[in-house]
């Protein structure tokens, strides 16, 4: 009769999965690289089953390891909602990321929709970036695509238009990201379709925004956050190569999880507002 493995060596098991390297494991787990390299050994013993490719330098996964990687995704999902009970009282912290323009909305919008007294509390991150929800870089993702990872599920909320904004018609040029910063749809589009006239960079699109406002020059920026932004007018009909859906994106195990359930369904209704789906000029 086989050893059953500890869920410990699990775990173990997907850290090393996640980094690809024992070093990198060791950063996330705290464990040494002997003891993960003996962990891993080990494991692969009591199941009798080769679960690693080791190179001088990389972990690979092997069939077997690909294979049990997928049936304890469960697993790592529910250990680390463990882990948040265990450590903190109160309300569960419940993390959210969002593009800039979204999570502008939110952040003046939430209180319709939250307060103190619920279960949950949000922590935000801005980023253009999808932060990793499968490994829980975040709770929850508002994205511009359907997700195509089998453990992620998506809930669309509405579809998004864009169009370029200035002080007036008087302002030419554009003002966008420069080249190799976390790329946007929008940021693409003017490379493609406006390169000549794109007049200046800005480091975030915080301050792409403020050179807008000060008539620098136009930017391109969602209807919802430009119909919105006093001292900016609408210079150009919707443009269609940028109109999208958008999804809220969360873990599937997770979303049953009380009080992400309780953020989904608040954002929901606040990311569906009718403030949100104007396009008209």
């Amino acid at each position: 009769m086989k050893d059953a493995p500890s869920l410990d060596d699990v775990m173990l098991f997907l850290a090393v999965t996640d980094a690809g390297t024992l070093g990198g494991a060791a950063a996330l787990t705290g464990a040494s690289q002997p003891t993960l390299s003996r962990r891993m050994t080990e494991l692969e013993r009591q199941l009798g089953q080769r679960l690693f490719q080791r190179g001088a330098q990389r972990y690979a996964l092997t069939a077997e390891g690909r294979q049990l990687a997928e049936e304890m995704r469960g697993l790592r999902a529910q250990a680390s909602l463990l882990a948040r009970w265990t450590a903190q009282e109160g309300p569960v912290r419940v993390r959210i990321t969002a593009g800039l323009w979204t999570s502008r909305y939110i952040a003046r919008g939430l209180a319709r929709v939250w307060s103190p007294q619920d279960a949950w509390l949000p922590e935000f991150a801005a980023s253009n970036a999808d932060l990793d929800i499968a490994r829980r870089a975040a709770d929850i993702g508002i994205r511009n695509r359907r997700p195509e990872q089998p453990w992620l599920a998506g809930r669309r909320t509405v579809r998004l238009s864009y169009a370029a904004y200035g002080r007036g018609p008087q302002v030419q040029g554009y003002v966008t990201l420069p080249p190799g910063a976390a790329s946007t749809p929008s940021e693409r589009w003017l490379r493609v379709t406006h390169p000549d006239e794109i007049v200046t960079h800005a480091s975030d699109a915080r301050l792409a925004l403020d050179l807008a406002l000060g008539g620098v020059a136009r930017i391109v920026m969602p209807c919802f956050a430009g119909d919105a932004e006093p001292g900016l007018m609408r210079l150009s009909e919707p443009i269609d190569a940028l109109s999208h859906d958008e999804w809220l994106v969360a873990h599937h195990d997770a979303r049953h999880d009380p009080p992400v359930r309780a953020a989904l369904d608040a954002l929901h209704g606040l990311l569906t507002a009718p403030e949100r789906r104007g396009t008209t000029a």
